[in-house]
């Protein structure tokens, strides 16, 4: 029998969850809205998005198994379209803060059970818990600030790749690239957790192109990327067990001063971190100068080599790229990896440019895309609990070829 395409897709997809299908709108189809659109409709969700694009809308009808309106987000026929009234919940995505909140506001009125806006000025985050009671939103997602984070994690542990924590941050999942010297290199895994006796566990790895979930005869070759979970002082003490350990970073330079930097430049500042921030824009650097008083704020071209030499780049203790040109970005930290900086971190927006960029030797890639998506999934896998399923975190790791979950474990008798 010929099933339609989006029929077929649904009846091949694995159902990854229990409990019930929940009902979601999406509105605004541009790089957050295609990515969630795609994990929640490959979780059996019953997902409609919404745009004023058709150029967008054909995108999404064409590759992903969803419901496809077009139109505005605020207009009322178009939500009803939707099936607003019984929408479990409302995702607005679109480029316009002010959209995204009135759109929410909007849904809310019409029925729907919780709303989410993707809210990106920094006026509006000083005031989230006024904006999430006035206007009855559920979740506000910042992505710069959320990138800023996440890069944070990682400054403030320089030998990992990439952070993630679960249990109220009383655990972390701890990304590494293993090194010929490294010890448990050419040694079961079983040997090295009955040597050191560390309450961590080795979660993942990754050899290649091949994802492996290890036991304790795995044995960890130079280049696998490593994921291990525990407590930060037990994880602390495996990295020391190592050699591997490094404090803090002390100093970092920006390349870049947009919404990340100044975020990232305000939380790093304020824990003692000496920051320098290098923008191309004279009246951006001048905002900045006012914004970030305890920065340093330098006019000129950051992916200038003659600049960089001059700034004494190669002397910090990281370099983050954050300029709005992922091919910038690339350049910037490959130049900065070659002058042996300890800890180079790229923003990158095109996920096709993410394995290149680990190839050439620059492990920490970040995503504000990515880490936007991943929250608000998150937030759904919540309110799923309430309907049967009882996940409460999840991270996608190895290039999402592996997820970590948390999950409550209960029994429906209790």
């Amino acid at each position: 029998m010929n099933l339609p395409a989006a029929q077929r897709r649904r009846s091949l997809r694995r159902r990854a969850w229990q409990g019930d299908v929940m009902k979601i709108i999406i509105v605004g189809i541009g790089k957050v809205g295609y990515t969630l659109a795609k994990h929640l409709s490959a979780e059996d969700n019953d997902v409609a998005v919404i745009d004023k694009s058709q150029e967008a809308i054909d995108w999404a009808g064409d590759s992903l198994d969803v419901m496809c309106l077009k139109g505005s987000g605020l207009s009322t026929s178009v939500l009803l379209g939707a099936n607003v009234r019984e929408t479990d919940l409302i995702i607005a995505t679109t480029p316009s803060d002010e959209i995204n909140m009135l759109c929410c506001l909007t849904a809310k009125r019409l029925g729907a059970k919780n709303t989410v806006a993707r809210i990106r000025d920094p006026e509006y985050a000083k005031e989230v818990s006024v904006l999430k009671r006035e206007l009855g939103l559920n979740m506000i997602i910042n992505p710069e600030l959320e990138a800023a984070n996440e890069i944070g994690r990682v400054l403030r542990f320089p030998t990992a790749i990439n952070v993630e924590t679960f249990a109220n941050r009383r655990v972390e999942l701890i990304a590494f690239r293993v090194k010929a010297e490294d010890k448990i290199v050419g040694r079961r895994l079983a040997d090295v957790m009955g040597g050191i006796r560390l309450p961590i566990l080795f979660c993942t790895a990754v050899r290649g192109e091949e994802v492996i979930i290890p036991d304790g005869t795995f044995v960890p070759q130079e280049g696998d990327l490593m994921y291990i979970a525990g407590k930060p002082s037990a994880i602390t003490d495996f990295f020391k067990y190592e050699g591997k350990y490094q404090k803090q970073v002390k100093n970092a330079v920006l390349i870049g001063g947009g919404r990340i930097a100044y975020y990232l430049g305000l939380g790093m500042s304020q824990m003692g971190i000496k920051i320098k921030i290098i923008e191309q824009s004279k009246r951006r650097c001048e905002e900045l100068d006012e914004l970030l008083p305890n920065c340093v704020i330098i006019h000129g071209d950051g992916t200038d080599e003659e600049l960089l030499a001059e700034e004494h780049v190669g002397a910090a203790g990281a370099v983050v790229t954050l300029t709005g040109k992922d091919e910038e970005n690339l350049l910037t930290a490959l130049f900065a990896s070659h002058m042996k900086v300890p800890k180079v971190i790229a923003k990158i927006n095109r996920g096709n440019y993410e394995g290149i960029i680990k190839t050439l030797g620059v492990d920490s890639v970040v995503s504000p895309k990515n880490v936007t998506s991943a929250q608000i999934i998150r937030y759904v896998r919540a309110l799923r609990n309430t309907i049967g399923c009882n996940v409460e975190t999840l991270h996608r790791i190895a290039d999402g070829k592996a997820e970590a979950l948390e999950f409550n474990n209960f029994s429906e008798s209790q």
